[in-house]
């Protein structure tokens, strides 16, 4: 799903520069929390207990953003070339790391949006990107913020 079309972001650190420069877009405050080393990174299940170095003699790094202003959002970067982005409680998994700053732009740029739906009834958090590419997840209904309510289309 144009996966293309977002510059690459071959390193964490790479994504969470593409982020801050977004955040400055939009003049929003920026916590960086950084995890690097194997024995550090959540995911890592494969290292070893007391490794630091991935098996082929990488460093792994893993950061946590968090963005100032309404709605709450943070990125989780991943060493896999991932993000977990969450927006006002609402988590989209899997997002991949190239597509991160794209998909903060979108929330904060007013692109994203809730809609509702009768069959099957819910509240899907919408958040579109450049190029055709779409990012959807369910909202619970008690988990309906001020933000995505004034978001609904």
């Amino acid at each position: 799903m144009g996966r293309h079309q977002h510059p690459h972001l071959p390193t964490t650190e790479a994504a969470v520069r593409a982020i801050r420069t977004v955040a400055q877009e939009f003049d929003l405050e920026m916590t960086v929390t950084d995890d690097i080393g194997a024995d550090r990174t959540s995911r890592r299940t494969s290292a070893d207990a007391f490794a630091v170095l991935d098996p082929d003699g990488s460093l792994p790094h893993e950061a946590y953003v968090e963005l100032g202003g309404s709605p709450s959002v943070s990125v989780q970067l991943f060493p896999e070339d991932d993000a977990k982005i969450t927006v006002d409680g609402v988590v989209f998994d899997d997002v991949p790391r190239d597509a991160a700053p794209a998909f903060v732009r979108s929330v904060h740029g007013g692109l994203a949006h809730v809609k509702g739906r009768f069959f099957p009834p819910g509240w899907w958090l919408i958040v579109p990107l450049p190029g055709d590419e779409t990012y959807k997840e369910l909202v619970f209904r008690h988990t309906l913020t001020p933000w995505l309510s004034r978001n609904v289309r």
